[in-house]
């Protein structure tokens, strides 16, 4: 039976959202699944700028050479695209951190408002959506890329406070969405056998007339069928109830006990975030997520580089300041890192029910709310994408001449089949998406 054909028979029994993942399994109704692969996307945040001499490959195409920073990325190098030229060129109110941060994803000005920083005038929150919460809404209206939260906001480090200097996600305008910086409250969000148990309720009572309806249409065997999603969902409820965790089909990840969510314990952090957001994308939770390392303006101190002075104070130092600068080096190395381990365990592990890896499906994107810390520059911004399944050409360095950032935004609602013309700021949108995928 064809997609659109299903879809009319079950509107015209009249069957809820709520039955259809117990009869969308049913040969004589089932749809045939997309063949599209599943589409992935991680936003990835670090503060402060870079070093660009250290960051951007001297040359363009294929045939390049990573930078001291971005050499982790060595083993992805084939996987990885490089685009200077970006720009955040959105204008208005707040000062340069509080409009790299907030927006950056949005691409959008922020409010007016009484929140004073640096020199400029004071502002808001951003008046628009980001990019992230865009994907989610677009992905979570269609039943073939719905998932359970539809994205997840983790966080490393992340100050315990609300301003546009530790906001980039926002569902909409004046609504920033916080990150989850403590490992164990996400392990909770993720797997916790009460948030389990309220999202489930009591399914088979809201489906039961539904499902009766489907049933008195359906043959002795698929009616056979049909029984046994709904005793395996009675087991389910019998198991919440009984206290058991929900069966995954990849296991929830072991975390290390007694780790902080602050300054010192950001190794540790960043390893436990990433472990679990690579098992939310193995057990299909979401296929949009971000992670946030500090926050704008962020001051981490990375002792365990031997780096006693904040991230942030660092980066104000002239570029003459050769020891500050090898230190800002280093913090960034770091930052790729993490970056890579991601990356890795993405490619480490297979691609749930299709081929590949599952970094084959996932584009991870680096970027920055600043291109330099002592200028705070918005021009060249950072801007690193490593994986795949959104049709770019990846394994090269784009070099691009003062492009709104917007444009990029455009591309990557396109690529996820998101067909908008617009993202933010209209007047930045005039020359389309990024033609990312040309050779």
């Amino acid at each position: 039976m064809k997609a659109t054909s299903r879809r009319r028979f079950l509107h015209h029994l009249g069957i809820s959202a709520a039955a259809i993942p117990f009869v969308a399994g049913l040969p004589s109704l089932r749809a045939a699944k997309s063949s599209t692969p599943k589409k992935r996307i991680v936003f990835m945040f670090s503060p402060n700028g870079t070093v660009p001499p250290q960051f951007w490959p001297d040359e363009q195409g294929a045939d390049f050479q990573l930078k001291r920073i971005v050499k982790p990325l060595e083993p992805f190098k084939d996987r990885t695209l490089f685009i200077k030229g970006l720009c955040n060129r959105v204008r208005g109110d707040g000062d340069g951190h509080m409009r790299g941060m907030s927006c950056l994803l949005t691409g959008i000005e922020l409010f007016p408002g009484n929140i004073q920083g640096g020199s400029d005038t004071p502002a808001g929150w951003a008046s628009g959506p980001s990019i992230d919460q865009e994907l989610k809404t677009f992905l979570q209206s269609r039943a073939e890329s719905k998932t359970r939260f539809g994205s997840l906001e983790f966080g490393v480090a992340v100050p315990n406070r609300a301003d546009p200097w530790t906001r980039w996600t926002y569902t909409g305008p004046n609504q920033p969405l916080a990150p989850i910086s403590d490992p164990y409250l996400m392990f909770e969000r993720l797997y916790g056998q009460m948030q389990d148990r309220e999202n489930l309720g009591s399914i088979l009572d809201e489906v039961r007339a539904d499902l009766k309806r489907v049933s008195s249409r359906l043959g002795k065997e698929e009616k056979a069928l049909l029984d046994k999603h709904s005793t395996f969902v009675r087991e389910m409820e019998q198991e919440l109830r009984d206290g058991a965790r929900q069966k995954l089909a990849s296991p929830a990840p072991v975390l290390e006990p007694g780790v902080s969510a602050d300054n010192d314990d950001m190794p540790k952090a960043s390893v436990m975030q990433i472990e679990m957001l690579t098992n939310a994308f193995t057990n299909d939770m979401t296929r949009v997520a971000s992670l946030q390392f500090t926050n704008s303006v962020g001051s981490a101190k990375m002792r365990w580089l031997g780096i006693e002075e904040g991230h942030h104070s660092l980066s104000h130092d002239p570029d003459l300041n050769e020891p500050s600068q090898e230190k800002l080096v280093k913090i960034n190395v770091w930052f790729c890192e993490q970056l890579a381990m991601l990356a890795k365990k993405l490619a480490d592990t297979p691609e749930p029910g299709g081929e590949g890896s599952m970094l084959d499906h996932t584009t991870i994107l680096w970027t920055n709310e600043l291109g330099k810390g002592n200028s705070h520059t918005h021009e060249n911004i950072p801007f690193v994408l490593v994986g795949g399944g959104l049709g770019f050409k990846m394994g090269r360095s784009l070099k691009l001449d003062f492009t709104p950032h917007n444009r990029l935004w455009l591309s990557i609602a396109n690529a996820f089949g998101h067909e908008i013309n617009t993202f933010g700021t209209t007047r930045l949108c005039e020359a389309g998406p990024l033609a990312l995928g040309a050779t």
